[in-house]
């Protein structure tokens, strides 16, 4: 945008009149001396290079008339004011000259110069021609700075990143060429930039500026930024594993891409792969499918001349898990039954059990098989480290069982018999109540829920007669049959207790090994206590004889004795 600057009029240091004058505007000259009262007239001249005067206006003080010399180059341009104020139209860069007003009187002729100075502002300078590219180690031609129609003629200064550029000898080279429009006089100043780019230059800002003088004194218009695409060659090469995860596991994808710092950069690599004898050519990218472990080893990738290259490890993670036995396991109960699960991976891992969709705390150990270790078991493994790598193998195991009966009987207050027959078996037996005798079926039972292997069947009934009651377990294994005799509801007898379940059994056998303990604890202190009482009692009488002797000893002495006073006379 232009800038609009004022004219200012002012006496220089030779004491002339100055007035500054922007380049189209209109130059108003006032008449540098007061205007005597006795005027006749008044003139304005101005002075040619061979001093002679070219009288440009005249203005009578007693007509009111104006007159305007016939000057080409200021025709229509004049205007003279009462006051003698000379103004120019369209100020051009050929004003620029030394204007006299005259005021005549009838005795005096009264003249005063003024100096006229016009200033045209240039246009924004731009940056023209400038260069593709530039090349690091190599002096170019960046560009050339063009600042267009100024007066007087303006300075160009180049800058990079806001720092003015200096000339440096095989480095920055400068030039500067200023023309002017002979139709005009308005100058046109351009500059050209040599420049010799570090890696550093790359996108760096390159600008310049005009500094030109204009009526209010100096000052600068800056270009617009240009940055330049430099060129350098490559000094370092990188090999990267492009992947979501941190780490690599079996039948994943792998993209190694090789990059060179360059600009620009490298399009065609040379990759080195492990198990490949001979380096493989291609761009910036190497793309592996579906990896196995053996892709595990060092990758390297070079430039097309090997004069540069870089290398990274790749480890495929892996896990393998090995359940021994697997699959559907039938068992007989009681049989045991070693179960293995192993595994091999490229880290540590972690190993569970699940029994029916239940963590277990332990492995299962099958030495005994019961009903209740039936079930559906899953082996599980992982590698923390590595996301979503895991194995899982699974084992249903089926414990079969021939049909086992016991039958046991209660007599409720009503004198009613409750008979139950517990079962035991897998698959679950098939139950059947009978009459023996009569052959009669029994239709109307009742059992319990099918639980590890265990169930029982329950019968009320209430005899008038001694029965015999027949209750049969049939699965594809084998039949069962057991019978037991009920008496009739008149006569009393026995109840057999009824079946305990497996846990009361476990906790009856528990508390039956406490009491063995218990008595035995007892009988062990007891044979202690003998076995002190009698080796006390030994060393008593040999203690008993030992003193009975002294006392023999000394009786015989005292008989001696005797008998020898009765000898002596």
């Amino acid at each position: 945008m232009r800038k609009k600057l004022r004219e200012l009029t002012q006496m220089n240091s030779l004491g002339l009149y100055t007035v500054n004058a922007v380049y189209g505007d209109t130059i108003v000259m006032p008449c540098p001396q007061e205007v005597p009262s006795e005027l006749m007239f008044g003139k304005w001249k101005f002075e040619t290079a061979n001093d002679s005067p070219v009288f440009i206006a005249f203005r009578s003080s007693t007509k009111k008339s104006v007159q305007y010399d016939d000057v080409p180059e200021y025709k229509d341009r004049l205007s003279l004011s009462e006051n003698y104020t000379l103004s120019i139209k369209n100020a051009r860069i050929s004003d620029e000259k030394r204007f006299v007003c005259m005021l005549v009187t009838e005795d005096n002729v009264f003249e005063e110069p003024t100096v006229v100075k016009v200033f045209k502002q240039p246009s924004q300078p731009e940056i023209i021609h400038p260069a593709n590219f530039l090349e690091t180690g190599k002096l170019k031609m960046l560009g050339e700075c063009i600042a267009r129609e100024s007066y007087p003629e303006g300075n160009i200064t180049w800058y990079k990143n806001g720092n003015i550029l200096q000339p440096i000898e095989g480095v920055v080279v400068m030039s500067l060429q200023k023309t002017v429009d002979k139709s005009n006089g308005l100058f046109t100043t351009t500059s050209s930039l040599q420049y010799m780019p570090t890696k550093k230059d790359a996108n760096a800002q390159f600008a310049c500026s005009v500094t030109y003088y204009g009526p209010s004194g100096q000052d600068t218009i800056p270009s617009q930024p240009v940055i330049f695409d430099v060129r350098y060659p490559t000094e370092k090469v990188t090999i990267k594993v492009l992947s979501q995860r941190n780490t690599i596991k079996e039948g994943d994808n792998i993209t190694l891409k090789c990059s060179g710092n360059g600009n620009p950069p490298p399009q065609e690599f040379l990759f080195y792969i492990p198990g490949e004898l001979e380096a493989i050519r291609g761009s910036e990218t190497y793309v592996m499918t579906d990896v196995r472990r053996n892709a595990t080893g060092q990758y390297k990738c070079s430039l097309m001349d090997r004069s540069m290259e870089d290398s990274t490890s790749i480890t495929v993670h892996y896990l393998d898990l090995s359940l021994t036995p697997s699959g559907e396991v039938t068992k007989q109960i009681g049989e045991a039954l070693p179960v293995s699960c192993t595994i091999s991976s490229s880290r540590n891992a972690t190993v569970f059990w699940m029994k029916d969709n239940t963590r277990m705390p332990t492995s299962p150990s099958f030495s005994s098989l019961k009903y209740q270790d039936a079930g559906n078991y899953i082996c599980e493994t992982n590698l923390l480290e590595v996301e979503g790598l895991k194995k899982r193998k699974t084992l249903k195991l089926i414990v079969e069982g021939k049909p086992q009966i016991k039958m046991t009987k209660k007599t409720e207050s009503n004198k009613s018999k409750t008979i139950v027959c517990h079962v035991e078996g897998f698959p679950k037996p098939a139950v059947q109540w009978t009459i023996t005798g009569s052959g009669s079926i029994i239709n109307k039972t009742e059992e319990s829920k099918y639980v590890n292997g265990r169930f029982s069947s329950k019968i009320v009934i209430s005899p008038e007669e001694n029965v015999t009651l027949t209750c049969t377990a049939e699965n594809q294994l084998e039949r069962t049959v057991t019978s037991m005799n009920v008496s009739a509801i008149s006569i009393p007898e026995y109840d057999e207790p009824d079946e305990r379940n497996g846990d009361n059994r476990e906790k009856v056998n528990d508390q039956a090994k406490l009491i063995v303990g218990i008595v035995v604890g007892l009988l062990l202190v007891a044979l202690v206590a003998g076995i002190i009482y009698w080796v006390y009692m030994k060393r008593s009488k040999t203690a008993s004889k030992h003193v009975n002797k002294d006392l023999g000893n000394t009786e015989e002495n005292k008989k001696l004795e005797e008998n020898n006073h009765k000898s002596e006379p």
